[in-house]
């Protein structure tokens, strides 16, 4: 007989996860879980950070993954085993199934970045792209399910894989059991299921908090019975989850204290927080929890509060550019048009007011022939580097005095 959801939720135990976290031990990396004085002096929080990025696929997907495969019958494994993920299931799947020498199918969405897709290959898995999103994806990858007879490995709605991702809090509880809070990124909500079952278990007085992008708040919704839409381009990929568990729902409203939804752009000051600060790499979905103390610092202010880093698979080039949007955002890096006669010498004396000023110049674009700039004039586009805000205030306020007409332009702006 099929067991009920809640009837599935009591399997969900800390006894399972200390028998999770025997299994996979020697096979999955006990990340370190370190105090984070730069991020507790940013946020006011007392932080420390459990480093999942450091696994050997860049995320804690690992720990689910394998607990799930190693669960499996021999016939199960010889049919082979498929998953729909946008990259770190993807990855933990595709790696430990190789190990395990079990045929591994992976579907993922079109969109998913290519760092993830190259990688989720490169662990001997097939990749099939199908769909812009997760719930697209899915219906490739049940057609190829049903087709070829495969044994799925969900990405957080089953019992195995929540009680892998709660071998996270043994293990930060071990290294910190002073810790007041867990802040925990939510996606269909395995990492957090996983979590507050074995740290409520531990130290029932310890706070769990989940983290969800605002763009899909899908598990905030459940938790406080209201109406929500997912949907949307997020940076944080890989929390970007319409469908939430059904057996994840069930455990999160019986051990989760709150969940928190985070804005797009404190998740970019939360990647480049990571970067700049803890010279560590986080995706978006990584960095949901710190992102979730640098939109409520009241809430956490002189708390022992631990963070979960539950992954670093980010798109180069994504995160260069989220390095300069927040260099913008601080005023270290300021972009200026300036409206100018068109003589010999002009560019020559804005370089000299910046360089004088102890400004740097990286960009120049000089236009004259746009039919909205005056036939004897012309623009010059300039971004030049700053200590600080005040100081870029400065060295515009001294080309101004030089009688130059100078507006400030957001990082991209262009003549039209």
């Amino acid at each position: 007989m099929t067991e009920t959801v809640s009837e599935q939720s009591t399997a969900v135990t800390f006894e399972n996860i200390q028998k999770a976290a025997a299994l996979i031990k020697g096979s999955v990396l006990e990340t370190p879980c370190l105090p984070a004085p730069r991020l507790s002096q940013l946020t006011g929080a007392d932080v420390f950070v459990k480093y999942e990025n450091m696994q050997v696929t860049g995320a804690f997907k690992e720990r689910g993954a394998l607990v799930k495969l190693t669960s499996l019958s021999e016939e199960e494994k010889k049919r082979g085993v498929i998953a729909v993920s946008a990259g770190n299931h993807a990855q933990g799947v595709a790696y430990h199934a190789g190990r395990l020498g079990i045929p591994a199918t992976i579907v993922m969405p079109v969109l998913t970045p290519f760092v993830k897709i190259s990688a989720t290959r490169g662990y001997g898995a097939e990749v099939v792209l199908a769909g812009n999103t997760l719930a697209e994806a899915k219906v490739e990858a049940d057609r190829l399910a049903d087709q070829n007879n495969f044994v799925w490995v969900h990405p957080y709605d089953d019992v195995h894989v929540i009680h892998g991702q709660g071998t996270i809090a043994l293990e930060m509880l071990a290294e910190h059991p002073d810790l007041d809070i867990l802040v925990v990124p939510i996606g269909g909500g395995g990492l957090i299921a996983g979590i507050a079952t074995a740290a409520k278990a531990l130290k029932p007085s310890i706070e769990v908090i989940g983290v969800e992008t605002t763009l899909y708040p899908g598990m905030w919704g459940a938790f406080y019975g209201k109406e929500v839409r997912c949907e949307g381009a997020t940076i944080a990929e890989g929390i970007a989850v319409r469908d939430i568990g059904v057996l994840t729902t069930e455990v999160v409203k019986k051990t989760v204290d709150d969940v928190l939804l985070v804005s797009e752009s404190s998740i970019e000051q939360a990647i480049n927080a990571y970067l700049t600060l803890q010279r560590t790499i986080a995706e978006g979905a990584g960095a949901a929890g710190l992102a979730g103390l640098l939109s409520d610092p009241d809430r956490f202010a002189g708390k022992r509060v631990g963070l979960v880093l539950c992954g670093g698979n980010i798109d180069p080039r994504l995160l260069s550019k989220i390095v300069v949007r927040e260099l913008a955002r601080d005023g270290k890096l300021v972009s200026i048009r300036i409206d100018t006669p068109d003589r010999p010498g002009t560019l020559g004396e804005i370089a000299t007011v910046i360089g004088d000023m102890q400004g740097n110049v990286v960009d120049v674009e000089h236009h004259r022939l746009f039919l909205n700039v005056p036939a004897k004039g012309a623009t010059l586009d300039v971004s030049f580097e700053a200590f600080d805000r005040p100081h870029g205030e400065r060295i515009v306020a001294a080309l101004r005095e030089r009688g130059f007409v100078v507006r400030y332009l957001e990082i991209g702006d262009r003549m039209d």
